[in-house]
C-alpha cells in the first residue's frame, strides 16, 4: 500500500510501506493492504511504519528505529485517512 506523510513544514515519506499503526483516539490501530476505508483524528502518540522506506537525508533525523523492525515518527495530533489502498497522514 502507498503511505504518504505530510507536515506543514514538509513532505516526510511518500512510498510503498507494508503496514501503519497509528495512535486514534480510541487507541492504536493498524492498518493493512487493502484495510476498509477509514478516517480519523490522530493524538499524541508514534505512528509505526513497516517496511523498507528510503527517507531523505533532509527529514530522515525526525524517524527513531523501533521494535520488530519498525520506523517510528512521534507526532502531537493530526488525521489519517485510507483509501484505494493509499493512506494519507497529515501530522503536526
Amino acid at each position: 500500500m502507498y503511505l504518504e506523510i505530510v507536515t506543514p513544514e514538509a513532505v516526510l515519506f511518500s512510498g510503498q510501506v507494508t503496514s501503519v499503526a497509528v495512535p486514534g483516539e480510541n487507541g492504536e490501530f493498524q492498518m493493512l493492504d487493502n484495510h476498509a476505508p477509514i478516517l480519523s483524528l490522530l493524538v499524541n502518540g508514534s505512528i509505526k511504519i513497516y517496511g523498507d522506506m528510503n527517507l531523505e537525508e533532509e527529514v530522515a533525523n525526525k524517524f527513531t528505529k523501533g521494535e520488530n523492525g519498525a520506523t517510528v515518527l512521534s507526532i502531537v495530533s493530526g488525521t489519517v485517512e485510507m483509501k484505494d489502498n493509499k493512506i494519507i497522514i497529515l501530522a503536526d
